[in-house]
């Protein structure tokens, strides 16, 4: 087990051990960008602490008694569990590896108690660092081995931030299983720094976007400051636009306090250009340099000391989409009729009505209600809940790339930055229209109707890019609240839809719905749920994958009490295996789907989890057909390839009779390669790109593809554009992504069709 790994060891196949923040600064300096040096306290060791102070008992008594989404509760549960964490002494073995680290670092520099910047780096490939930005937190200045501990340790606590907490609940995540990095690394002095998007972050055009404020980045970052803002054609490098803001505040280093301090900037500074037309053409050289290292759009910020240009991170773009609600035909003839109160940024494109609604501290958030627009003078992580519920987002502070502007994209409703005044001129409970593309706020309603979230997903607020594609781009739906903003994406269907979160969230055990008679309770929950993601998709496929959830997540269940007791869960009772021992579960799911096919929305499909033998399918379909239901007839049916007997056997799987497959690379990594993808001690051993893992998947292909079999891939290797670009090259029918990466995963697929195309095309002039 390692616990500590430099910059230098590390690339961006490392985030189960460094994090996705660490794993990038590794895999930037690897490749030649100026990076200031430094060094990953790996998730190991956080795990290490958590066991051997065992409090990760108490922790999670405290989270099973949360409602998240009363927020005082929310609130005051974050609180006690970083009170916790933060108290309880390090184990001196710990804390030595740190120490030794730091000094380490303090040695290659040559510079005794070096500066450090002392940085969160989430590990799970669930929590996407880009997604609800700041999650965890950032410590800058800090120096000193006993002061590194100490801020190593309050950055562990921050993974539960309840910005944090409440993000993993929303997305059903196991709080036991997420651990954190930390990166320490060197302090930049920052005499001006900002952020870098390689594309234009709502559209996708070729621009380069650069923010930039005087000073440290966090200011930025934070959206403390309005930064001035720099467009750049990426392909002549032209400056189309340099917008010249008012900086009052500036963060920097306290030369006898040594740590970071807000100050006013310099009157001579505060409307002086940030940026000179050499370093814009440099940082756009770099961006440039790093989008073509990672072969997609990135998220970078930078920063310069004494001329010296360096990258602090980079991340994907995962936003990119256009948002629909701008008016057509009538909006020139009405331009002139509306009143403009206040103007700022455009941060996140659309139109939006709502009554505002104003917030000066985290205390006020539950009075925004679903369809009001929320004003504040920047928005917090602790405000994702609300900002969920808000038609809009309007701030006195911020650029593009602030938190509120990120956000906003990434929950697809408008967003306007930077006012400078929103927060002091608009009235509590009066009626404004904000213009996310132009940056202006309206007084009064001059809409029709807001783009508002429980609309059908014609209406829905992102409207992706339309790209068309042979290989079908599907998504991934984990809640059936989730289903509109995957709808959004313009996917192709659903891949895979989970059960899981339908039947854990009731806090019931399936079968104690049909132990009690209550089988019809539980046929009309699932019937409710399906609907909602069929509904919103229709005509288009939808694969529902049948329950699947580990006996460990049934214990805490009302009826639970029974499950048994398992070493390795994953490798356990789950899936079909446990659903045949158990057909009363298997049957009430597929009395569901028939309710629904009856209904009309024939357009979902089944997919059994786990499979490992033909002779699984064909019981599935034995009860299938004794509730009415009519395999490859009346409805596609369908198996997961998570097992490596599945793909090696493939052949007998198609002559019982299948519609389609779907591989599910998570599981099928860990079986193939013998790792527990929870166990961090093997954690830097997974990899989907394996060659076995790969040549598994090849064979299943080409034998499904000649029996006419469609295949596809729902695990998180289908969000990797590497791994996408070998499936689409292997002919496979589709590939289903996480909502935030559908967009990107288009793209890979039509550069991977049109690469296969010209190269047809050439060996046929050859012939």
């Amino acid at each position: 087990m390692e616990y500590v790994k430099f910059f230098e060891e590390l690339n961006k196949g490392d985030i189960a051990i460094a994090g996705g923040k660490g794993a990038n600064l590794g895999e930037l300096t690897q490749a030649g960008i100026p990076v200031p040096p430094g060094f990953v306290i790996t998730a190991a060791t956080y795990e290490q602490f958590m066991e051997e102070t065992e409090i990760s008992d108490e922790v999670m008594d405290i989270l099973n008694a949360l409602d998240v989404n009363n927020n005082k509760e929310l609130q005051e549960a974050s609180r006690k569990i970083k009170k916790i964490i933060i108290e309880t002494p390090i184990p001196k073995d710990i804390s030595t590896i740190i120490i030794e680290a730091y000094n380490a670092l303090c040695h290659r520099i040559g510079i005794e108690d070096v500066y450090v910047a002392v940085r969160s780096s989430a590990t799970a490939e669930d929590l996407p660092e880009a997604s609800f930005a700041g999650q965890q937190e950032t410590y800058l200045n800090i120096r000193g081995a006993s002061d590194v501990v100490k801020y190593v340790q309050k950055c562990w606590a921050s993974l539960f931030e309840s910005r944090a907490i409440f993000y993993r609940e929303e997305n059903n995540f196991d709080h036991s299983k997420v651990y954190i990095a930390v990166v320490i690394q060197e302090m930049v002095e920052a005499e001006k720094a900002g952020v870098m998007f390689t594309v234009h972050p709502s559209t996708g055009e070729e621009k380069i976007l650069i923010e930039g404020a005087w000073g440290l980045g966090e200011a930025v970052v934070s959206g403390t400051v309005t930064p001035d803002t720099c467009w750049v054609d990426k392909k002549t490098g032209e400056i189309l636009e340099y917008q010249v803001s008012e900086k009052n505040i500036m963060f920097k280093k306290d030369p006898e306090a040594g740590k970071t301090v807000k100050v006013p900037v310099p009157d001579d500074m505060k409307n002086k250009k940030v940026l000179s037309t050499s370093e814009i053409a440099k940082l756009a050289e770099m961006g440039k340099k790093i989008q073509e290292h990672y072969d997609f759009p990135q998220d970078t910020e930078w920063a310069i000391e004494g001329g010296r240009i360096f990258m602090l991170q980079s991340r994907p773009v995962t936003t990119l989409g256009k948002i629909a609600g701008e008016e057509t035909g009538e909006k020139s003839s009405k331009e002139t009729e509306r009143i403009i109160i206040t103007k700022g940024l455009g941060a996140s494109p659309g139109m939006a009505s709502g009554m505002v609604k104003i917030i000066r501290n985290t205390d006020e958030l539950d009075k925004i209600e679903e369809g009001d627009i929320l004003v504040t003078v920047m928005t917090t992580p602790d405000m994702v809940p609300a900002m969920k519920r808000a038609n809009g987002i309007i701030t006195d502070e911020g650029g593009v790339t602030c938190h509120a502007a990120i956000v906003s994209r990434e929950l697809g409703i408008p967003c306007v930055v930077g006012t400078g005044d929103a927060s002091k001129i608009l009235e509590e409970n009066s009626v404004v229209t904000i213009d996310g593309n132009k940056g202006l706020v309206y007084e009064g309603k001059i809409i029709e109707e807001s783009p508002q979230k429980e609309e059908s997903a014609e209406t829905t607020t992102i409207v992706q890019q339309s790209i068309l594609t042979v290989t079908e781009v599907k998504v991934n739906v984990s809640m059936p609240e989730a289903a509109k903003k995957a709808a959004a994406t313009g996917a192709d269907g659903v891949g895979l839809l989970r059960t899981e979160h339908m039947m854990l969230t009731t806090g019931v055990h399936p079968k104690k719905f049909i132990r009690e008679g209550e089988e019809d309770q539980l046929i009309k929950l699932l019937v409710e749920n399906i609907l909602k993601v069929a509904d919103t998709f229709y005509p288009k496929p939808v694969w529902y994958r049948t329950l699947d959830a580990p006996t460990d997540e049934f214990k805490s269940l009302k009826g639970g009490e029974d499950e048994p007791y398992e070493h390795n869960p994953m490798l356990g009772w789950r899936g079909i295996r446990r659903e045949l021992d158990e057909p009363e579960i298997l049957k009430a799911e597929f009395k569901a789907i028939k309710k629904l096919h009856e209904q009309g929305y024939t357009n979902i499909g089944i997919m059994l989890p786990l499979v490992q033998h033909p002779d699984e399918l064909r019981q599935a379909k034995k009860i299938a057909r004794e509730v009415g239901l009519k395999p490859q007839k009346n409805i596609e049916f369908g198996i997961m390839v998570e097992t490596p007997a599945a793909a090696l056997v493939i052949e007998d799987f198609i002559k019982e009779g299948l519609d389609f497959v779907s591989f599910g690379t998570n599981d099928l990594t860990q079986y193939t390669l013998a790792i527990d993808r929870n166990n961090e001690n093997v954690a830097d051993l997974y990899s989907e790109g394996h060659p076995a893992v790969l040549k598994l998947i090849e064979r299943v292909i080409i034998e499904c593809n000649k029996a006419g079999v469609k295949t596809s891939i729902c695990g998180q290797a289908g969000s990797m554009p590497n791994i996408v670009e070998k499936l689409v090259e292997l002919g496979i029918t589709s590939v289903s992504a996480n909502t935030d990466a559908v967009q990107t995963v288009r793209e890979v697929v039509a550069r991977v069709e049109k690469k296969l195309l010209l190269k047809a095309a050439r060996k046929i002039m050859q012939e």
